[in-house]
């Protein structure tokens, strides 16, 4: 009885010391758990940290973008509407100096003819050796129109081709090609003549006709020998007169 008193005492106070050890060593343990913890805690913190600093970084970078793509879409508007506007005015450039270019080469046209028409001119003057003392001359009661009107005519009915004329509002001046006369000519057959007609308007609204001629006489062989004054101013008559005519025949003129 005694004994078995003891075993189960000594049992007991095993028993007591083995959970008071547990005890002692659970709470040395205790700290160890919560200082562990600590610095996963800290690093998870500073890594959510960089988290939201990355993430506010990137939406930054994003609206950049947005607004740089906004610029890059407003350069390219601009520089179409650049290229637009060039080849416009490139169009327009090209337009003008094709207008250009055809008034250049108008313009030399003209001035070519009109040195055609001055070395007819001079050539007419030439070739008429006609001096200005002499002719015949006559003054119409008709305005200066309708005398070279008639004038031309005249020429015409007779086989007179015009080489030179100028007209202007108080004169004009005709010289005819040479003409070897024929039967139906203002000349008998075997002269040539060349004509030249001066046309002023008088203040009494008429016209005063000048006419110097050319006249030859042609001789066997081709040769050419010169007409008396007589002979001369016959022939210039005889064209006052075709001259008188057309201008008395209304419905001719």
């Amino acid at each position: 009885m005694t004994r078995s008193t003891s075993q189960s005492c000594d049992r007991r106070c095993f028993f007591t010391h083995i959970g008071g050890t547990l005890l002692i060593t659970t709470a040395l343990m205790a700290p160890g758990c919560s200082q562990n913890e600590s610095p996963q805690k800290e690093e998870s913190e500073r890594l959510r940290k960089q988290v939201t600093k990355q993430e506010s970084v990137l939406a930054s970078l994003q609206d950049g973008n947005k607004v740089m793509q906004q610029q890059i879409d407003l350069l390219n508007r601009e520089l179409r509407d650049a290229k637009k506007e060039t080849e416009r005015s490139d169009a327009e450039r090209r337009g003008i100096a094709a207008m250009l270019g055809a008034k250049v080469e108008e313009n030399k046209k003209l001035t070519a003819e009109v040195q055609r028409t001055a070395a007819m001119k001079a050539q007419a003057s030439q070739s008429l050796r006609v001096e200005d003392k002499g002719g015949q001359s006559e003054d119409f009661p008709r305005p200066l129109a309708m005398v070279f009107k008639a004038a031309e005519e005249a020429l015409a009915r007779n086989g007179y081709f015009v080489r030179v004329s100028v007209k202007t509002d108080q004169k004009a001046v005709y010289v005819t090609e040479r003409k070897i006369s024929a039967p139906a000519s203002l000349e008998v057959p075997g002269f040539r003549n060349q004509y030249l007609l001066s046309l002023q308007a008088l203040p009494s609204n008429g016209t005063r006709l000048s006419i110097k001629a050319e006249f030859e006489k042609m001789a066997q062989g081709g040769k050419v020998l010169p007409a008396g004054p007589e002979e001369k101013a016959e022939i210039e008559r005889r064209l006052i007169n075709e001259i008188s005519k057309a201008l008395a025949s209304p419905n001719k003129l």
